[in-house]
């Protein structure tokens, strides 16, 4: 079936993927949006002739409809834009793939317009989980893991008396016992606390296995992704955090694993590469053609797994502590560290220091959260004590 796709952030390195996905299958694309990169959102337009586009920076939208005079095409620009891409009627699938919180509201628009959404966007479900899963069920649609883990649990439980499973069914008759996600423990690896005192951007850059954008490479690094992921699949999966447990595989080989209640455990395993989830994510509950090459143990030889280092990444039990304490305390969690870890990559604090500022915020008495609202004004308030 050739599904119409709406593909938010595709001009990063999940959004490009996915257009590499998507021309290969042989679906349209409907609308695409990024945040400022003019040239190669440009270049995305001319090639897949889009009837809309977005981009979040003003200045750059008033750009590109300078630049695309010559095409039939709408272009939007800021929350507003995205907004209205993601609820564009005629839509199968969109693609959350921007980064940060600004990707909380074009999730909960597509949602309520009926559309399934393949979810990139840790943000969404770390700051919004209940509120996003409640407008899934309410509106019928469905949530479509496209990070790596994620999407390897998912697959795992297709194998499951219920079939062809997709949140936010409840997971709970599924025999699901245990999660385990697993992590590649990023550039710094086996360096203590201590030694991470001296690190830098560059060597925080320098992901082992995985090309991604740096916003998320330095999660990786500080393993904040892997906490931000054990959020995500609370949700997700409808399971408990004391049930999500975390491994460090080196080789990203071994994407994440299932126990069931009788301790049997499933994994899912494939080359790193995310046009792998990205693929299963548009086409489920089918399997396209192969989009990579074929997965050789042999060659691979030996799969290694360790546990986390909890002294020198503090950030996977912070996360774990804030879904434990609930409401606003996942919103200020992620906040904090999209602002420490902007700083970071600004030079204006060392990498240790991003820990220690999400710490400091899980410390605070926060309000109580029940609507979008709520949370985005807890989000701008926890930014803005770190920024100054």
């Amino acid at each position: 079936m050739a599904k119409r796709l709406v593909i938010l952030g595709s001009t990063g390195s999940i959004g490009t993927q996915s257009l590499d996905v998507a021309e290969q299958r042989g679906y349209t694309v409907n609308a695409l949006a990024a945040h400022s990169n003019v040239g190669l959102l440009e270049e995305q337009i001319r090639r897949f002739r889009p009837a809309m586009a977005a981009l979040y920076d003003e200045a750059a939208a008033r750009d590109l409809r300078d630049r695309v005079r010559d095409l039939d095409i709408q272009v939007l620009s800021g929350m507003e834009g995205l907004c209205t891409l993601a609820e564009l009627p005629g839509t199968d699938v969109v693609l959350n793939a921007v980064v940060g919180m600004v990707g909380l509201l074009p999730t909960l628009h597509a949602l309520r317009a009926g559309h399934d959404v393949a979810l990139a966007n840790k943000e969404t479900l770390v700051a919004g989980g209940e509120l996003v899963m409640c407008a899934a069920r309410e509106h019928h649609a469905r949530l479509l893991p496209v990070d790596s883990e994620h999407s390897a649990i998912f697959q795992c439980l297709q194998g499951t008396k219920a079939g062809a499973w997709a949140p936010p069914a409840p997971s709970k008759d599924l025999g699901l016992s245990r999660v385990i996600l697993t992590a590649s423990g990023g550039p710094f690896f086996g360096k203590t606390a201590e030694e991470l005192r001296q690190v830098t951007l560059q060597d925080a850059l320098r992901h082992p296995n995985w090309s991604m954008g740096p916003k998320i490479t330095v999660d990786s690094a500080t393993m904040m992704n892997k906490g931000l992921e054990l959020i995500e699949a609370k949700w997700l999966f409808d399971i408990a955090p004391e049930n999500i447990d975390i491994v460090v595989h080196r080789e990203s080989i071994l994407h994440s694993l299932i126990e069931f209640t009788d301790n049997s455990v499933l994994a899912q395993l494939g080359v790193p590469d995310m046009r792998i989830p990205i693929q299963y994510a548009l086409t489920w509950p089918l399997r396209g053609d192969p989009p990579v090459h074929r997965l050789d143990l042999a060659e691979i030889g030996r799969l290694t797994f360790y546990k986390p280092d909890h002294e020198a990444f503090p950030a996977i039990e912070l996360c774990r502590v804030a879904i434990e304490k609930g409401g606003a305390y996942p919103a200020a969690v992620n906040a904090a560290n999209e602002a420490a870890n902007l700083l970071f990559r600004e030079g204006k604090i060392p990498f240790y220091a991003i820990s220690e500022l999400v710490a400091d915020t899980l410390s605070r008495t926060l309000p109580a959260v029940s609507a979008v609202e709520d949370i985005l004004a807890v989000d701008e308030d926890c930014r803005q004590r770190i920024v100054g």
